[in-house]
């Protein structure tokens, strides 16, 4: 196929109406939509394709989101030349991605500051601060003081994945593709769930703790956006293929730099400055409907 290819996808039947208003909606922009095999359900989503006939611009793109948004429906806009199988690697951000918390945000919720350290947090995600390293040393230099037994307990009483996550790991490995967790987060919960659902690499900061309490600094160098990106980059250098053979997810700007490019980009629950530039926007779907753009 040398067009565009759009993929519809719902936890619940795509109604007739939601086909008729989509295609109907293309038409005012001068693209026309032809169904690709009808819809299909693979038990936990349904989902239909269409070939476009012409480019769908930004503006266009985020019309027809929200229309199918109405119908409880997410949309996603596939390149024309993706090859599933060509798919080797998935790329994933942790905090509001694969899992449902910011964990800087609930560390801090042990020193009374989780306020302050959640108002940068949003901010720096929606990019509107630019510097995530000095970002990040200012929300940790909040937690200084506080007990490390903290980071165990948001692990076991907070942090929980977001659904569709272990599904997601299970049918990437099952198709041999190497999965990457890279994070501005902390190494304590990278390497947890990296343990808990088997990512083959993960990369995120150190957080210095002393006398069993986080001194207010991070260890090395930040993972900072550029960061990811380069991760991303290095693990396709190994296996031999480039970043046009990845999956890449995230919710916040400091995760652009690493979608950007990648094979198809996939905005889970995120900001606005994020969904516009990712090839799919997932808002009422789980992690796991990935597994149909490459099936």
């Amino acid at each position: 196929m040398s067009n565009q290819v759009l993929v519809a996808i719902s936890r619940d039947h795509l109604s007739e109406k939601l086909i008729f208003s989509l295609k109907d909606q293309a038409l005012q922009h001068g693209v026309s939509l032809h169904s690709i095999g009808g819809q299909v359900s693979n038990g936990a989503y349904f989902s239909e394709r269409f070939e476009s006939n012409a480019h769908i611009e930004t503006a266009q793109r985020e019309q027809l989101r929200a229309l199918t948004a109405r119908f409880n429906a997410d949309l996603c806009f596939l390149k024309p030349d993706l090859v599933p199988q060509d798919i080797r690697v998935l790329a994933m951000d942790m905090d509001s991605t694969l899992i449902n918390i910011e964990c800087i945000d609930e560390i801090a919720d042990f020193t009374g500051k989780k306020s302050a350290v959640a108002e940068i947090t949003e901010a720096t995600m929606r990019g509107e601060i630019k510097d995530f390293q000095e970002s990040l040393r200012k929300r940790v230099a909040l937690l200084e003081g506080v007990h490390a037994d903290a980071l165990e307990s948001v692990y076991r009483e907070r942090l929980r994945p977001n659904p569709g996550a272990a599904e997601l790991l299970a049918g990437a490995h099952e198709r041999g593709i190497y999965t990457l967790l890279v994070s501005g987060g902390f190494t304590f919960f990278t390497e947890k769930l990296r343990q808990q659902l088997g990512f083959k690499q993960t990369q995120a900061n150190t957080l210095e703790i002393i006398d069993g309490k986080l001194t207010g600094r991070v260890l090395g160098d930040i993972v900072d956006g550029a960061a990811k990106a380069a991760r991303l980059d290095a693990a396709c250098a190994r296996l031999g293929c480039t970043k046009a053979n990845s999956i890449t997810m995230g919710d916040g700007a400091n995760d652009l730099i690493m979608m950007n490019g990648s094979g198809i980009s996939i905005a889970y629950q995120a900001k606005p400055v994020v969904k516009e530039k990712a090839d799919a926007a997932f808002d009422r779907v789980g992690l796991d409907a990935a597994l149909l753009l490459i099936s």
